[in-house]
């Protein structure tokens, strides 16, 4: 059945409630994890396609992320859950998503089924881009050549975008963005997103120990594939009534029991029950590693010196770009 995050942008997550409307339009076709700078590239060329002409452009996606389905064991740490994903692609000003099912099943389609009975029988396509590494259909053997070949047969335009790189000329990927928040290099990682990334989380009941140290935290859980690295960060936190400013602890929390990882925020000169709230969360900076203190005292006064430092980052920020901003604006 298809759904509406507004009258602007259509979610569909079943061929056969494709809309009419979104039929003869150009498709971004991509896994789209993180829709950092390198995916937007292949969007921002279906956008540019489809100016000035009475084309829809849309966007063409998969859940689970394939990795996780052949590696069940290993899942693949999401940078954009669906929800989140569809919410960048919707403010990159796209017209819809259509979000198919990745199975071993869907895997195994032959390329030429995949062109003629979803691009051309079903969504009649006019256009399709992707980027150079995108691959399809039984074996991958569905080429981006494949797909420019298949176009030509067929009667739609294909555009192949080229990777997209840094001011290093190192490619923008998805896992170089995961390995960066691995290593705490959140600068990186938001540089090559293109906005401050961000997740979602619902407030967990703790142990109320940040309290009694006079820095009430929410508690979050982040996953156990989160690569995230231990310690603390300059954070910037949407609640139900706003925006505030934070500082975060990610960790096992040695000093006192070296349990299971834990996000746990302290928003400043804020005042409330946050319990069972869900919060945004966009990593700013980050600070320093989770250490272990031989006192409360010791922690205490740390943790003092952890809130100037993320007081004064968090002073002087500006949006990375339109789309960190949009999604700001969007989640106000």
């Amino acid at each position: 059945m298809n759904q509406s995050v507004s009258s602007e942008f259509l979610i569909i997550e079943n061929l056969d409630d494709f809309p009419e409307e979104l039929k003869g339009g150009i498709v971004a076709i991509g896994n789209f994890d993180g829709v950092h700078r390198g995916h937007r590239a292949v969007l921002d060329a279906a956008l540019g396609l489809g100016h000035g002409t009475h084309h829809p452009v849309f966007a063409m996606s998969f859940e689970p992320h394939p990795r996780t389905v052949f590696n069940p064991s290993s899942p693949v740490f999401r940078l954009t859950p669906l929800k989140v994903k569809l919410e960048i692609l919707r403010v990159c000003g796209l017209e819809g998503a259509l979000i198919l099912p990745f199975t071993r099943e869907f895997a195994g389609i032959e390329a030429d089924a995949f062109v003629q009975d979803i691009l051309i029988g079903t969504l009649g396509i006019s256009h399709a881009v992707t980027g150079y590494d995108f691959h399809f259909g039984r074996a991958r053997q569905g080429t981006p050549d494949y797909l420019r070949e298949a176009g030509a047969r067929h009667g739609f335009g294909v555009t192949i975008v080229q990777r997209e790189e840094d001011e290093n000329a190192d490619v923008i990927s998805s896992s170089r963005i995961r390995e960066c928040l691995s290593e705490g290099d959140v600068a990186s990682a938001n540089g090559l997103l293109g906005y401050r990334w961000f997740f979602e989380a619902d407030v967990r009941h703790g142990d109320k120990r940040g309290r009694d140290l006079g820095y009430p935290t929410a508690n979050l859980q982040l996953g156990e594939e989160c690569p995230l690295r231990h310690g603390i960060y300059a954070v910037k936190v949407k609640t139900g009534d706003g925006w505030h400013d934070g500082v975060a602890s990610y960790g096992r929390r040695p000093t006192f029991d070296n349990g299971a990882p834990l996000f746990e925020v302290h928003l400043f000169d804020f005042k409330g029950d946050l319990y069972g709230e869900p919060l945004r969360v966009h990593l700013v900076s980050y600070l320093r590693g989770e250490e272990k203190f031989d006192t409360v005292e010791a922690l205490v006064a740390q943790m003092d010196r952890d809130s100037e430092e993320a007081r004064a980052a968090l002073a002087s920020i500006r949006p990375l770009s339109e789309i960190d901003l949009k999604l700001l604006e969007l989640a106000s």
